[in-house]
């Protein structure tokens, strides 16, 4: 099989070579009383909890791509597979599908992180400073955002997001902020099979390639479903896992305030600053989670990392020329 780093250089000629070219150009904390509640901890009651309206000029679906998948436009929220040839299914862990929540069936051997907040030395989890991450944008909000940071930071963009705010995508680069892959359309990858999880990995890079023109290097699960199985994927696409140390869970500001207000978000984070290291998980998908996040930047200040920069390591696999 052809390693991810030696196929970036490939020419167009076999499906690896193919992809080669079409890449080219997060007391009982208040998610258990919800759940002691009765409270369904779905989708829909977890972020991301809509889509903001979509752009006029989406990122127009490339004729690279149209070529390799035989497709003519960005697909749905269920991505089709398509296969990849230096993804090779014998390196895949063999562990077995599970759903959110469903622990009592996952066995600590597989390195959930989900459930029992395990990582492996490859994932970053937590940084030398404190430092902020946000997830599930870009979005309309993330404007706002941007306009207020003064330093670095890392944003984790869902793919459907990204060829639906290309502008605001390129406005995050501009920035010269760090930006990882978040999947393509946010599913729990644990529950997913082995196809699904490429095909949710491979979208959302295509998506970032066409709008970005760059190969993500940093990868963020949604709700933090990740295990040996979804890593060892994962790593077949040059991609390292980030975590976090400190959840916010500022999405239940906007679901249910009741179990979780603002007050409360920026009372842990002035703990958190004690300690004046960590990674935190945060969301730039609402008003509400954006509005918290300028005001836990100005207790943390401007002293912050990027993901990268907490793993000493590099910002893409690849960047091209534009």
């Amino acid at each position: 099989m052809v390693s991810t780093l030696i196929l970036l250089q490939c020419s167009v000629v076999s499906i690896a070579t193919a992809y080669a070219a079409v890449i080219d150009t997060s007391n009982k904390d208040p998610l258990s009383v919800a759940k002691d509640n009765g409270l369904a901890i779905e989708q829909e009651f977890r972020f991301p909890i809509g889509r903001s309206p979509r752009s006029q000029a989406k990122t127009p679906f490339p004729e690279w791509l149209t070529a390799f998948t035989g497709l003519t436009e960005w697909p749905g929220s269920n991505p089709p597979y398509i296969p990849l040839d230096f993804i090779d299914f014998d390196k895949i862990e063999k562990w077995e599908p599970y759903k959110e929540g469903r622990c009592n069936v996952n066995p600590r051997e597989s390195c959930s992180f989900d459930c029992h907040k395990c990582v492996e030395p490859d994932d970053v989890h937590s940084c030398e400073k404190l430092s902020q991450t946000f997830d599930d944008g870009p979005s309309h909000h993330t404007l706002t955002l941007l306009d207020h940071l003064k330093h670095k930071t890392t944003f984790f963009t869902l793919g459907m997001n990204v060829v639906d705010h290309p502008e605001i995508y390129r406005k995050i680069m501009e920035k010269d902020h760090l930006i990882g892959t978040h999947t393509w359309s946010h599913p729990f990858l644990p529950s997913l099979t082995n196809e699904e999880i490429i095909a949710q990995l491979e979208w959302s890079i295509w998506a970032m390639n066409a709008t970005g023109n760059h190969l993500p290097k940093w990868f963020r699960p949604p709700y933090g479903g990740i295990d040996n199985r979804v890593r060892s994927i994962a790593r077949q696409f040059g991609l390292q896992s980030v975590l976090w140390d400190h959840d916010t869970l500022d999405w239940l500001t906007v679901s249910n305030p009741f179990l979780r207000s603002e007050s409360d978000i920026l009372n842990d984070v002035k703990l958190w600053e004690r300690t004046s290291s960590g990674l935190i998980l945060e969301h730039d998908g609402n008003r509400k989670t954006v509005d918290i996040a300028m005001k836990i930047d100005n207790i943390i200040g401007d002293d912050q990392m990027t993901a990268a920069e907490c793993f000493n390591g590099i910002n893409y696999i690849k960047e091209f020329d534009i």
